[in-house]
């Protein structure tokens, strides 16, 4: 706030100049510069008056002189700050830039290594970042897994970041930022997993094997996880564990494995069967079972039949003759029949002439499709595969070749009948 102030009492009274004050600044300070942002520069003091003498008012003032030096001084000082700052700010700006640029034409963008969540409870945020990190790794693998099947070994690190159009560093921090999230997930819902786990226990597996199947449940629905949907991980992710523990009995439970459906419908019969002797009182017959289940009695007995476990050759049984082993009760195959040897050798020799009355590749594609020299019997398409031909023509083939073999055997039967 300036206030001027004008003495007019007397003719003789000297003139007094504007006085100018400066009401915020609360103490006295020493001539200096303040800088501000818009080139503007303000001696600081309380009050400071130009005094009416011709020495005060004089160019040639020695303290006029040290201030105005000064002012100029912190001017410059002010301005180089001013033009430092905006050229700071416009290379910020050009660095942007170039960034979105870059990212719009498909160059490398560095993907920064971010862990900021702990094991614990997670907001919907922190689970989204989590996954999107496993998402994220999960993509870089299956290219790994394209590239290798391509390229029949195992791609190396820039290989696969020149693939994937980003940096090494880019392809690390991925990895890495997977890694970290799998373990943190594991480690925040490994209590949701041993709940689940527990209730499958006692089937053929342990309950840290069931736990270990469960983890790698966990891990393929966060995989699969879209935060979008409106629930929770740990909500999503607990079908996807119980779905893997449930394969992974069916698979290693048991000596001989038995498939999915057959499964269901063996848990489907264990239940009827325990309502049944609960209401009746007995244990129920398979008819019973099925008019429970609404199924066939033959399935009833084909599944009954199939779930039953093998059983060793060396238990031992107690006889009248003393303790024997099923080996040495049960009979063997007709194989150790003499006649059925015979019979066999005799049927094969007879194969063999009548290959040998086809060409090449027709008795090779015969042997493959029906496993005549000991190999397991193999579809139209994989032998059409092996012979860079496709599973139409392969058909066709075949068919040809027994059309050839039924004429060669009818002939020859003709000739025995004419020359005896």
């Amino acid at each position: 706030m300036a206030i001027a102030t004008v003495c007019t009492s007397s003719p003789t009274c000297s003139p007094t100049l504007p006085t100018i004050s400066l009401p915020l600044l609360k103490t006295h300070q020493p001539l200096q510069s303040i800088p501000f942002k818009f080139d503007l520069n303000l001696v600081s003091s309380d009050a400071l008056t130009i005094a009416p003498t011709a020495e005060a008012v004089s160019p040639a003032s020695p303290a006029l002189e040290a201030a105005r030096d000064a002012a100029m001084a912190g001017e410059n000082e002010v301005k180089w700050n001013w033009t430092y700052g905006l050229e700071a700010r416009r290379k910020r700006r050009r660095k942007r830039r170039r960034g979105l640029e870059g990212r719009e034409n498909g160059e490398v963008v560095e993907v920064p290594l971010i862990l900021s969540v702990k094991p614990g409870r997670f907001t919907r945020k922190q689970e989204a970042e989590l996954c999107m990190m496993i998402q994220e790794g999960a993509r870089l693998e299956v290219e790994r897994r394209r590239m290798a099947e391509a390229c029949m070994h195992e791609p190396s690190l820039k290989q696969l970041a020149s693939a994937t159009g980003m940096s090494m560093r880019s392809i690390d921090n991925i990895l890495c930022n997977a890694r970290k999230s799998k373990e943190i997930i594991i480690q925040a819902y490994r209590g949701l997993v041993s709940s689940i786990a527990t209730g499958y226990q006692g089937r053929g597996l342990s309950l840290p094997e069931l736990i270990q199947e469960g983890s790698m449940g966990l891990l393929r629905g966060a995989a699969k996880y879209d935060p979008k949907r409106g629930c929770k991980l740990s909500t999503y992710a607990y079908w996807w564990i119980r779905q893997a523990i449930t394969r992974s009995l069916a698979n290693q439970s048991r000596l001989i494995r038995l498939p999915e459906n057959v499964l269901s419908m063996l848990a489907k019969i264990t239940e009827a069967k325990n309502i049944l002797s609960n209401r009746l009182r007995r244990s129920p017959s398979d008819d019973e079972i099925a008019e429970f289940l609404d199924v066939r009695v033959s399935t009833v007995r084909l599944i009954i039949e199939r779930s039953t476990h093998p059983i060793s050759l060396d238990k031992v049984v107690v006889t009248d003759n003393g303790p024997l082993k099923l080996q040495d009760i049960i009979s063997g195959p007709d194989e150790w029949n003499p006649e059925a040897i015979l019979k066999k050798q005799l049927i094969k020799q007879e194969v063999e002439k009548l290959l040998n009355t086809l060409s090449e590749r027709e008795s090779r594609i015969l042997r493959l499709h029906y496993g005549l020299d000991g190999i397991t019997p193999k579809s139209c398409e994989e032998i059409g595969i092996m012979f860079n031909l496709s599973r139409e023509r392969i058909r066709q083939i075949n068919a040809s070749a027994l059309t050839k073999l039924r004429q060669t055997s009818i002939a020859d039967e003709l000739k025995l009948l004419y020359f005896s």
